[in-house]
């Protein structure tokens, strides 16, 4: 009887690895579209991984169930997560989800940088509503579970944040041909202060964002407009004897971009958010915090000994 039961419990704890390994890349991007942190994101994972080992008897739908769960138990997350957003040293943005540029498709994630800082305007609710519905199809009952409201508030929920991300949304599909040329060629430009090259890459309202957390040389404020971009560039590449480098090409949050080292050998990705006019926005993350996942997934050092600048 003992070993029949033991047996059981075996079977009944494989089943529950099984269920979850199958739920788990897509939970990790639902909690990392909630949080905008990697490391927050799979913090949520096993935590729902404890949740789930936990639950006496069977389960339904186990992927509904587990995305309840991770849904959940964002939002318990966020208050504290916005609260150290308000305190954070320059521009904040979200963790790059590095990715290779993959031959037969198109560069345009539906959930983009550009994207993922407008939700972080949303509340909680409208957040999870809209991710849930919108980005991950989750049908609108079930969202209403999920969520502890009727299915009309739900409805509301997700119209109201659709309305104030539709300009974040991507409206066209960048090839993956046209996406390589553009971000080798700004790559170039930026690297040599290549004005005249520049200005025909770049649009008139461009937006650079520079995230370095306060760890490392970054500006504190968005540049917004062309001109000022123009002069930053020129600028820069007076700064070091030594220029940036690039390591390699790949797709960051569904753009366009590049993981690099600057002219002071701190590795860096760089995001490029391109619509019908040229490069909307430049998306920098070097805060090393934020870079230390690359080390494992692409072998790139998230600390690099300092070059000094030009004299």
């Amino acid at each position: 009887m003992i070993c029949e039961e033991t047996r059981r419990m075996e079977a009944m704890d494989d089943r529950r690895t099984t269920e979850f390994e199958a739920e788990r890349r897509r939970l990790t991007r639902l909690a990392y579209r909630m949080m905008g942190s990697l490391t927050e994101a799979e913090d949520v994972v096993q935590d729902a991984w404890l949740r789930w080992v936990g639950v006496e008897g069977g389960v339904d739908s186990p992927p509904g169930y587990l995305t309840r769960i991770v849904t959940r138990l964002c939002l318990d997350r966020r208050r504290s997560a916005r609260a150290r957003r308000e305190t954070y040293v320059g521009p904040w943005l979200p963790d790059p989800l590095v990715g290779s540029v993959e031959p037969n498709e198109t560069v345009a994630d539906d959930v983009t940088v550009t994207l993922m800082l407008a939700l972080e305007r949303l509340s909680p609710l409208e957040r999870a509503a809209f991710l849930l519905h919108d980005v991950f199809d989750v049908p609108l009952t079930e969202v209403a579970i999920t969520l502890g409201r009727e299915p009309a508030a739900v409805r509301q929920l997700a119209a109201r944040a659709r309305k104030h991300v539709q300009a974040a949304r991507p409206r066209f599909d960048v090839e993956p041909a046209d996406a390589d040329r553009i971000t080798r060629a700004f790559f170039a430009a930026a690297r040599d202060g290549d004005v005249a090259a520049l200005s025909g890459l770049l649009a008139r309202n461009v937006e650079i964002h520079t995230d370095g957390g306060g760890k490392v040389l970054a500006f504190r404020n968005v540049i917004r407009g062309v001109e000022r971009a123009l002069r930053l560039f020129a600028r820069q590449r007076r700064k070091y004897v030594v220029p940036p480098k690039l390591l390699r090409v790949v797709t960051i949050d569904g753009l366009p971009g590049y993981v690099s080292l600057d002219g002071r050998g701190v590795l860096q990705t760089t995001a490029l958010d391109i619509r019908e006019d040229g490069i909307t926005a430049i998306y920098i993350v070097k805060n090393p915090d934020k870079l230390s996942h690359l080390a494992t997934e692409m072998d790139f050092p998230a600390r690099i000994s300092p070059i000094p600048p030009a004299s």
